[in-house]
């Protein structure tokens, strides 16, 4: 029998934009407006940033004292069960290990590098680093596990020079240590073995007898000393190691509790599978649980056909207060919210807020989590966006929850200063603040590329106002000033806001897509089919197979129905996608096409995939394009 929730979510009955937002405690931004005669607009909070403390391990020791026994972190361990860590042992834990890395000699010149993903020994060893002032460097785990060629590792490696090398597993890690590692570095693991090297284990470390200068090692750690090295994608080359410091850190948390007030109402709890090598997962939601004495219960699972089980299974037993995710998050979760009603009400049983960062989020999974929420508590759960970086800690702008849709990002949060500069017709965004990165490490061209002449980091965005009239009301992403481009008319494309609505048109079929048509007549895409969305088209596809899914007749027609949709809208030449390609190879990580986190570069694509796009310009067009201006389908040879 049909489940009455689920079907009032999806045929929308009743609407949920006819009910109320679950009231949260919420700092409101609002900013002063400094017009230049250039066509330069400031933008100031009104809002005065709080004070925040000079190291990260001062929260630590702060919860450690206050609630000693209240779980920090928790994974899941061999049985089954949970392997909770509280504040308390966290801090024992990570004054034996600073003391082990000060005993070495660590340092900036000689950092703590992480192969591993999220784990409680990842963390344990973190905050070893933290307390010990030594940086720590989190890398991407495919950069060890996927990468053919370990390119990026090895680029690190030798950017970093790294005095100790941890691995939660050394046997998972094994090869890319074996390759990449050198003799004289040692290597440090919970588990496990390389073949040919001594393995330190962490239990040998967490072992080690208080140094003598542990707490004179500790009060010399100030605002300016580097906590860690968070890496760009490397998507345009190798990764750049943006340096993180302490005051970074600390002020962006207090900008974050400012602006998200409800996290201070009680102890936040987060289930979380969001990577730490990423800024959003190790700074933004560590810190947040840090900061306001939460439990962070680590999810394995990701928003994949192999993942989402398990992500499934943890939210089964765990409520959160706050719940953070990616789009394809959402949307792979909706399955499931729709046919078990038990899931749905433990979700949103204290649920306050629901936040995403890394895409838009679809309007039409915007509406269904709205009406589950409603159906399950007669209210809309407030979801929360904004903009940031990886060079601003990230939090920088934040939307209010009675302004937030998709596309909107806010304004500027106490302690930011935000400089909106003309360029082609757009506003360019530009940042300075306390939680404004100081450089790229070991790379002072590219630092000096990266801010302006008075001190504002250039993140490369572009924005709107939503009401040009009253900047009060915030502003809308306006895409990425590096990705537009020229038609050979002259014409300027806007690749952002163009993507946006494309991907929107194409659902469920599109997970993402390169725009093209540098220096040619028409606007063009590469298509990155969503293999989950395109078996609700076609449920006989097979599981994994993009190839296969690329020549399916039903994709292909079903896209280019689609494609014929979305271009009978369009308003001119730099809107009117006219040809595409549905990819049939995956993105490459070691060629930066995409991230770990599944964020794909247009940029990275457009060059390692030069001669698709050339064949899809041709005279006749390659074989695989999708071309309108018929009647019929081109169907896959």
């Amino acid at each position: 029998m049909p489940d009455p929730i689920s079907a009032a979510a999806r045929d929308g009955t009743p609407d949920p934009a006819g009910f109320p937002l679950r009231p949260i405690s919420f700092g409101r931004p609002d900013v002063t407006v400094d017009r230049r005669d250039d066509g330069t607009f400031y933008l100031r909070p009104k809002a005065a940033l709080g004070d925040y403390p000079e190291r990260v391990t001062d929260k630590l020791i702060h919860w450690a004292t206050v609630a000693p026994d209240r779980v920090f972190m928790a994974e899941r361990n061999a049985a089954g069960g949970w392997r909770e860590v509280t504040y308390a042992q966290m801090l024992a834990s990570s004054r034996a290990i600073a003391s082990a890395l000060i005993a070495r000699g660590l340092s900036e010149e000689r950092p703590l590098i992480i192969l591993s993903g999220n784990s409680i020994d990842h963390a344990l060893m973190a905050f070893g680093a933290f307390y010990a002032g030594v940086p720590f460097c989190p890398v991407s785990p495919p950069y060890s596990l996927v990468s053919k060629d370990y390119g990026k590792l090895g680029y690190v490696i030798s950017l970093l020079t790294p005095g100790l090398v941890f691995a939660d597993d050394a046997t998972l890690f094994a090869d890319a240590i074996a390759a990449n590692v050198p003799e004289d570095t040692e290597v440090a693991a919970g588990r496990g073995e390389v073949p040919g090297r001594t393995v330190t284990l962490l239990a040998d470390l967490m072992a080690t007898p208080e140094h003598a200068k542990l707490e004179d090692m500790h009060r010399l750690i100030g605002p300016d000393t580097i906590a860690k090295f968070l890496l760009t994608s490397g998507s345009t080359g190798n990764p750049k190691a943006v340096i993180n410091t302490q005051r970074m850190l600390c002020a962006n948390q207090i900008m974050i509790s400012d602006a998200l007030a409800f996290l201070k109402d009680e102890p936040p709890v987060i289930i979380d599978w969001l990577p730490w090598n990423h800024t959003f997962g190790g700074n933004h939601n560590i810190g947040l649980i840090l900061f306001n004495g939460g439990s962070m219960y680590l999810d394995a699972g990701k928003p994949t056909p192999a993942g989402i089980d398990t992500t499934v299974h943890n939210l089964r037993e765990i409520a959160p207060t706050v719940y953070f995710n990616v789009p394809k998050g959402y949307e792979s979760l909706l399955t499931y919210f729709r046919e078990d009603a038990a899931l749905r009400r433990k979700f949103f049983s204290r649920l306050h807020a629901m936040f995403f960062s890394g895409a838009g989020l679809s309007a039409h999974i915007w509406h269904e989590l709205d009406a589950l929420a409603v159906a399950e508590t007669g209210r809309r759960v407030p979801m929360l966006t904004g903009l940031g970086a990886t060079e601003t800690g990230p939090f920088f702008m934040s939307v209010a929850p009675e302004t937030s849709r998709s596309g909107h990002v806010g304004l500027p949060v106490a302690g930011n200063e935000a400089k909106l500069v003309p360029s082609n017709g757009k506003l360019e965004v530009r940042v300075r603040g306390p939680n404004v990165m100081p450089g790229y490490w070991r790379q002072p061209v590219m630092t000096a590329k990266a801010f302006d002449e008075e001190g504002f980091y250039k993140l490369g965005d572009a924005l709107k106002p939503a009401d040009p009239d009253n900047f009060s009301a915030g502003f809308d992403f306006d895409g990425r000033i590096t990705e537009d481009f020229k038609l050979a008319s002259g014409t300027w494309v806007s690749v952002g806001p163009l993507r946006a609505r494309l991907i929107a048109a194409c659902a469920p079929l599109v997970r993402d897509v390169v725009i093209t048509g540098l220096n040619h007549d028409e606007v063009g895409a590469l298509v990155i089919l969503d293999l989950d969305g395109c078996r609700l088209v076609n449920p006989t596809l097979p599981h994994d197979d993009l190839a296969a899914t690329a020549a399916d007749p039903l994709i292909r027609n079903g896209f280019r129905e689609r494609l014929l949709a979305f271009t009978a809208h369009a308003t001119g030449s730099s809107t009117r996608v006219t040809r595409a390609v549905l990819l049939d190879t995956p993105l490459s990580i070691d060629r930066g096409e995409v991230t770990d986190k599944g964020s794909v570069n247009q940029r990275a694509v457009l060059e390692h995939r030069a001669a698709v796009v050339e064949a899809m310009y041709a005279t006749p067009p390659g074989e695989d394009t999708i071309l309108l201006g018929d009647d019929k389908p081109h169907p896959h040879p």
